[in-house]
């Protein structure tokens, strides 16, 4: 299959005139601007579309009333054709801080479906977030299943499940001599969360092998003259990319806005989407054993804490371009970089040759009128 005159954005995402040749296998045989065909070829005339890279969406619990932590392959399978749908073609199933029992299953059906995939978006690894977190920031978790970091514990179910988490959290002053952050930068890549520290244990936290911060500004110390907390830490060191929620809802457009002058390619936007994303208004699920509704376009628990998203990353696309990001900016955060996060920027998040063919074909107002995968 050959796509041609479309605007497509390239490797060193800007956008150029051309074609992408697609083999059987879906890998991306050619790139370039005189892409040659015959007439007997499958060819798609995309003139007046723009090519982008497929989403990938690093940290997501659920969506269209499932979740990760159900751990069933139905779950996980509904949440990929959901994905898909709306041009998320990859993606790292999220657990939540839950008792390890729960974790382990969620862990075995991830692997499972990477195994055996179901239709709808590739699972990459799974992203945990939690049970190694700070009580005083849990945010949404469940305090009940918070533990302390624990090497062993982390070590045994990377072995078990063939090291299929890429993203683990931890809120460092839990973290006894840094001990395992020392250990488990080895195994997975390693994120600031839920956490209370100040701005020098963050420093030295970094210095010790964390490179990524998870959804900044939420759960952790904020940026403030005086005291630049884990915030402040994080615009300065150059080693650590950041995610964003970029809904409207948990941060504001304007710091949106600052933190990509600030940090461009250190950004990552995820959705942090739960069960209740893709569903109505006044629709009420489950988040770690919690429960939660949306209210007034966002999602709550009962006591009306903010907790993850109801949205997609094309609806943040959408958002970021309205806010005065440049398309390009915007897609790169939600692909290449998320990619390179968790090690998977080889084989997806860049439209190049050899790499799978995930592409999302937008109009000229963002709509998706066409996934490839």
């Amino acid at each position: 299959m050959k796509l041609i005159n479309a605007k497509i954005l390239g490797s060193d995402f800007k956008f150029f005139k051309g074609g992408i040749e697609i083999s059987d296998d879906k890998k991306i045989v050619n790139v370039c601007e005189n892409l040659a065909y015959s007439d007997d070829e499958l060819v798609v005339d995309c003139d007046g579309f723009t090519i982008v890279p497929g989403f990938i969406d690093i940290h997501i619990h659920g969506s269209v009333g499932r979740d990760t932590c159900d751990g069933t392959r139905e779950s996980l399978s509904e949440m990929a054709e959901y994905l898909l749908s709306n041009g998320i073609t990859s993606f790292c199933p999220t657990t939540m801080t839950v008792d390890v029992d729960t974790i382990k299953n969620a862990l075995a059906v991830a692997k499972d479906c990477m195994d055996n995939p179901p239709d709808g978006a590739a699972i990459l690894g799974v992203n945990m977030e939690g049970p190694f977190i700070s009580p005083a920031k849990k945010g949404a978790q469940n305090e009940k299943f918070v533990i302390k970091p624990d090497i062993d514990l982390f070590k045994s179910l990377q072995k078990e499940y063939d090291g299929i988490v890429k993203l683990v959290d931890i809120a460092p002053e839990e973290d006894e001599n840094m001990k395992f952050v020392c250990e488990a930068k080895e195994l997975a890549t390693l994120s600031i969360a839920h956490t209370s520290t100040d701005y020098d244990t963050a420093k030295a936290s970094f210095d010790a092998g964390i490179t990524h911060a998870t959804h900044l500004f939420n759960a952790m110390t904020g940026f403030n003259h005086r005291e630049p907390g884990v915030v402040g830490a994080v615009f300065e060191d150059e080693r650590v990319y950041a995610e964003l929620i970029c809904d409207g809802k948990h941060v504001h457009p304007s710091v949106v806005k600052t933190v990509f002058n600030l940090m461009g390619d250190r950004i990552c936007v995820i959705s942090d989407a739960l069960m209740l994303s893709g569903m109505p208004e006044g629709t009420e699920g489950e988040l770690g054993k919690l429960p939660v509704r949306i209210r007034e376009g966002r999602c709550e628990l009962e006591d009306g804490t903010i907790a993850g998203s109801i949205s997609n990353l094309h609806e943040e696309l959408i958002n970021l371009v309205s806010w005065g990001i440049p398309l390009e900016k915007a897609v790169k955060a939600m692909t290449i970089n998320p990619a390179r996060q968790v090690g998977c920027d080889d084989i997806v998040g860049s439209i190049e040759k050899g790499k799978r063919a995930d592409l999302v074909i937008l109009d000229d107002d963002l709509n998706i009128v066409g996934v490839y995968h």
